[in-house]
């Protein structure tokens, strides 16, 4: 473990140890009131365990913290996940992803807007090896971890209770890596994932204007944090303003698509397109 996350996790520990010994709790009675086992309190606290953000958010409301403290202490969360999505533990390998899927993970509503690459929580396995491939410096031991993380942590989608909203420009679905036959099977999964009841799929179409350019992607997990893609890392931000803004940006996006039947249409065509040229590359 990087010397930075663990500091970062130190960091969050004790102040959480500190807002609880100010509460006048017991670990035992934290744990009890958070609904979370003795153990994760006492990991957590010890910089052994880094909790996910529905942990953290049943703590603080066990610690009754206001929004003030309680944002403070997702801004140390943060930095936790943005020194292991920088790379800094991995001694330059390839990215986990990890401060993305985890709050992914955490979160009950998902929004994620993209403009080039698929949504990781939509990624085939042999979609995700080639995004982890092209990282600077990725190793095959690396990557084969990142890929088995990723679609281990898709599982979420099916989950009761949970929302996922992806916006997508019609641009992701033509950058294509590997092979047409990857993207047909990677379409083919889209095709699967729309149909369920806990997740929408919306694509802006190249005939439509986008009401913002875009400059990168992101997601939005609950109201609470937002995850910045940048080209070589994720940052994770739970500011309050800029959380904010972003959800503007999601809402001009989320009106621009098209969904539902529309959608499905406009996967077959470029699924029918990806298979003609299948056909062209194989003649």
């Amino acid at each position: 473990m990087g010397s930075e996350r663990q500091d970062r996790m130190r960091e969050l520990g004790l102040r959480l140890r500190a807002l609880r010994a100010g509460a006048g709790l017991t670990g035992a009675a934290l744990a009890q009131r958070a609904g979370v086992g003795q153990p994760t309190v006492s990991k957590v606290e010890n910089g052994r365990m880094v909790p996910s953000l529905d942990v953290l958010d049943r703590l603080c409301r066990a610690l009754e913290l206001d929004e003030l403290a309680a944002r403070e202490v997702r801004e140390l969360l943060a930095a936790v996940e943005a020194a292991v999505a920088s790379g800094r533990d991995s001694g330059g390998s390839a990215p986990e992803g990890a401060a993305l899927d985890e709050a992914v993970r955490s979160a009950r509503l998902v929004r994620s807007f993209q403009c080039v690459v698929l949504p990781a929580m939509l990624q085939s396995a042999e979609y995700a090896r080639h995004v982890f491939q092209s990282a600077p410096h990725s190793t095959p031991e690396a990557v084969g971890r990142a890929v088995a993380a990723r679609v281990g942590r898709q599982s979420v989608l099916y989950q009761p209770g949970r929302e996922s909203v992806f916006v997508l420009t019609e641009a992701v679905l033509r950058t294509w890596p590997g092979t047409p036959s990857l993207m047909l099977a990677q379409l083919d999964r889209l095709l699967a994932v729309e149909s369920l009841s806990t997740v929408r799929l919306g694509v802006i179409p190249w005939d439509r204007p986008m009401p913002v350019m875009p400059r990168h992607g992101f997601t939005l997990c609950d109201g609470a944090a937002v995850v910045v893609e940048a080209f070589h890392d994720e940052r994770v931000s739970a500011d309050a303003d800029e959380v904010a803004s972003y959800e503007e940006t999601f809402g001009l996006f989320e009106r621009a698509a098209v969904f539902g039947d529309e959608v499905r249409e406009l996967l077959l065509h470029v699924m029918k397109q990806f298979r003609d040229l299948a056909d062209d590359i194989t003649r």
